[in-house]
């Protein structure tokens, strides 16, 4: 028999509702509640789903109720919010980043392995390249060239471009690279209208050389007038250009991808695929989730290493 899983969210956000509308449709699971330091902000999601709403320092209860949780906090709460549920024994499913600092990061990872949960990130594009089979290409890249740029809005301004955006990216690019990064450079831009504020840099390019000579250049924007999500990898035998907006892409190379991914259960729903794979796993009928709490350890490294290497010489102001 399927075992039944506790599940919850934490953070009634805009991430927290999509979290809980996956969980409500999941399969073989008991949907407890959503916790949120502002409890109203629970009661109003919670009561949409039929579920029980926690908050301010009920957090331990809540916690007490469940096997699985879904963080889907603003990103400075997440290690705080992971770090307590892996010490309750409660498997954790963390929006991305995976936490805003590498030893918080690596503190989570380590917690999962000590007590043998399940830590699992939302890095949900690798299901779109896999329903392309950019994983199944027998050749590493020479060159990836991306773009992710978003236009003006107030949300997800507690961290850098490079961690709310790039993050993706960065993310996909290790997964075709196969191995760690070696030298990069970056530089910046930021906004200076009146009455905005951010945490980081809102527009970031930066070239990275991977260990195995593979060379990307990442462009993230939450500053430009209109929305682009673009990849072009060149291999040795060929090139393929995909445009992640409208799920489409060209392909010379003689390796055969999937031209109609976008019909593909994975890459229609890859929030859900990540989510139902993460439960899977938290099961034990599956190895691992999309994407483990190692591989976004490593994309979060690479993300701070961009933003570290963005020094003031390296920043002009804009808007």
């Amino acid at each position: 028999m399927t075992k039944v899983l506790r599940v919850g969210v934490a953070g009634a956000g805009v991430f927290g509702g999509y979290h809980a509308n996956k969980y409500k449709q999941a399969q073989a699971i008991e949907f407890v509640g959503i916790y949120d330091l502002d409890k109203s902000r629970a009661e109003t999601l919670a009561a949409q789903h039929g579920v029980k709403a926690f908050g301010g320092d009920e957090l331990a209860e809540f916690l007490s109720l469940i096997d699985a949780v879904t963080i889907a906090t603003p990103a400075f709460a997440h290690a705080g919010v992971a770090l307590k549920a892996l010490e309750a024994g409660v498997n954790v499913y963390s929006e991305k980043p995976l936490a805003i600092t590498a030893a918080d990061g690596l503190a989570m990872v380590e917690l999962a392995a000590e007590k043998g949960l399940v830590l699992a990130c939302g890095h949900q594009e690798r299901a779109v390249f896999e329903a392309m089979g950019l994983y199944d290409v027998p050749e590493t890249p020479l060159r990836l060239e991306a773009v992710r740029n978003g236009t003006a809005s107030t949300r997800n301004l507690d961290v850098s471009v490079v961690l709310d955006l790039m993050i993706h990216d960065l993310d996909l690019a290790q997964t075709l690279a196969g191995v760690g990064p070696g030298g990069l450079t970056a530089s910046a831009r930021y906004r200076t209208d009146e009455g905005y504020v951010a945490v980081g840099a809102d527009e970031v390019t930066a070239e990275v050389e991977f260990e195995n000579g593979m060379k990307a250049s990442f462009k993230a924007s939450r500053m430009a007038e209109t929305r682009e999500r673009t990849m072009r990898i060149v291999y040795p035998s060929g090139e393929v250009n995909i445009d992640l907006l409208n799920r489409r892409f060209e392909n010379n190379t003689p390796f055969k991808l999937n031209a109609d991914f976008a019909e593909a259960d994975i890459a229609k729903d890859p929030l859900g695929t990540s989510v139902f794979r993460f439960l899977d796993t938290v099961r034990g009928d599956r190895e691992k989730p999309l994407c483990t709490g190692e591989d976004a350890l490593k994309a979060l490294e690479l993300a701070l290493s961009i933003d570290a290497e963005v020094t003031p010489e390296s920043t002009e102001s804009g808007l």
